[in-house]
């Protein structure tokens, strides 16, 4: 549960990973990491994926939506174009392996979501055969929806096909103990909003005690309003994602970001539902031109990624972005993550940005942003605050080429930590008070960015202290997670020698006797 900072909860240094290992993080204060099992480990399967369930933990994921694991078909191989919604695809492992995987997700208090894909199936679906009247027809013959060759439309139509689609969703709460669903394409015509108005109130009321939680992906705050009370939990913030499409590597473009802001804003005024914000996924790193994060965003992506946490709604990490985002991912054929060369700045920056949403009031759902008026000196600074009872946090983003002072003026004056800063966070989380007037004047790094939050609270510099350990069985027996490797992920006791982390410090073991 989100709560206001104090001394007593730290988070600056290695104390991120602390409060991103937390216990549940209440809605509002969540964050979502899209993981494609095929993808996620050289294995590319459910057991492989567990074992990498205590890296995402401390990351500060929430929610974990897998990608489509049915068996595929269809001739392309898309993860969309299901044979069988109640079986798994044979590489990624059984449904037992996902139940487990499921399983230790919940151990360390996160939700597992599948991608539900409610529109269509695969062309040689096993329903083609056994249920040729599932399917939408025109002149007698089946339809490939929206151009997609490889699938067949289903007709919602046929109160069969719908009682089967829905024991398809109630069968993977019974089988894998799922806690949600994103569901694709919902945006399409022929699935009528009386489905969802009675589907999502029949599952989320399926079993006693259970909460089941709906993702849409579609825009339906602007582009899909029929569905504004249909009872989706989560929408995509798709409109404002778009908007960002020409913010590339070389340009200023401070206002119209701002102005796009404010149209996602307003949009989401007087919405029952949250939104879901994000820079990339599946679609924007692979359909579209197979574009990177540097390719599609340049060094924008910092500030960008520091934005999309802290403006409204919940952040989505798409696999592999917490390291750089730099590969474009091909999930018709499972491409493999390179988790060996780390981006540490968008790492650290994605590690601080989740701790601060989990636990500052002022960043939870729906809290108003107030933007900041700039010296006419800082045309391409964005600053903004939000204000929640006595939690505040001050977002300060230079999208300029060059670094840039701005003064900002109507500021809560008084004590302010700041908790996040580009000029060195790809060698540590750290935290520095400055006491701030209702003017205030501060430079910022090329794409850089600052976030700080309202109060008093210890400074703490970098970690440099390292501390020499020789670790021997007679002297030494550590509980499990003591020791964290230098990206915050815990380990068990060091099996060689090097550089770690234990109670906050930096560490060289120089020897091992295991």
């Amino acid at each position: 549960m989100a709560s206001q900072l104090t001394e007593n909860h730290l988070l600056a240094s290695d104390y991120v990973d602390d409060i991103n290992r937390a216990a549940n993080n209440e809605a509002g204060h969540q964050v979502i990491y899209e993981l494609n099992v095929g993808s996620f480990t050289t294995e590319g399967t459910f057991a492989a994926a567990q074992q990498k369930l205590a890296d995402l933990k401390t990351l500060g994921v929430d929610i974990v939506w897998l990608m489509p694991i049915y068996p595929r078909g269809g001739g392309i191989n898309s993860p969309y174009a299901a044979t069988d919604f109640q079986q798994t695809n044979p590489k990624y492992g059984t449904i037992a392996d996902l139940r487990s995987l499921v399983d230790a997700a919940h151990a360390l208090n996160m939700q597992v979501w599948l991608d539900w894909v409610p529109n269509h199936t695969a062309t040689n679906a096993t329903w083609v055969t056994t249920h040729p009247e599932y399917y939408a027809k025109s002149g007698g013959q089946m339809i490939h929806p929206n151009g997609y060759n490889d699938v067949w439309q289903l007709d919602y139509n046929n109160t069969a096909l719908v009682n089967a689609m829905n024991d398809c969703l109630k069968f993977w709460i019974d089988q894998a103990d799922i806690d949600g669903y994103r569901c694709d394409y919902i945006s399409s015509s022929r699935i009528p909003a009386s489905y969802w108005q009675t589907a999502i109130p029949l599952i989320k009321n399926y079993k006693s005690g259970k909460t089941i939680t709906f993702l849409g992906e579609g825009d339906i705050a602007q582009d899909v309003t029929r569905l504004k009370t249909v009872g989706f939990d989560y929408d995509y913030a798709w409109a404002y994602q778009s908007s960002l499409a020409n913010f590339g590597s070389t340009g200023v473009y401070s206002a119209s970001l701002k102005a796009n802001a404010n149209t996602m804003l307003n949009a989401s005024a007087n919405i029952s539902f949250s939104r879901m914000l994000y820079v990339t996924n599946h679609d924007q790193n692979f359909n579209e031109n197979k574009k990177t994060l540097t390719q599609k965003y340049g060094n924008n992506r910092y500030p960008l990624t520091v934005l999309a946490y802290t403006l409204y709604g919940m952040p989505l990490i798409y696999n592999g972005q917490e390291v750089g985002g730099n590969q474009a991912l091909d999930y018709f054929n499972d491409t493999k993550i390179n988790w060996s060369s780390p981006d540490t700045k968008m790492l650290n920056t994605i590690r601080t940005l989740t701790a601060l949403k989990h636990v500052v009031p002022a960043l939870g759902d729906k809290v108003a942003v107030n933007w900041v008026t700039l010296s006419s000196g800082a045309a391409n600074v964005l600053a903004f605050t939000r204000q929640q009872g006595d939690s505040e946090v001050l977002v300060v983003l230079n999208l300029a080429t060059t670094a840039t002072t701005a003064t900002l003026t109507g500021l809560t004056a008084g004590s302010w930590s700041q908790w996040l800063t580009s000029e060195t966070i790809s060698q540590g989380t750290s935290r520095s008070q400055q006491q701030f007037s209702a003017t205030q004047t501060l430079t910022l790094d090329a794409k850089g960015y600052r976030v700080f939050v309202r109060g008093s609270f210890p400074e703490e510099d970098i970690p440099t202290g390292i501390e020499d350990v020789s670790l021997q069985p007679s002297s030494f027996s550590p509980q499990p997670s003591t020791f964290f490797d230098l990206s915050g992920r815990p380990v068990s006791i060091p099996q060689r020698p090097g550089l770690y982390i234990r109670g906050g410090k930096k560490m060289v073991v120089s020897h091992t006797y295991f």
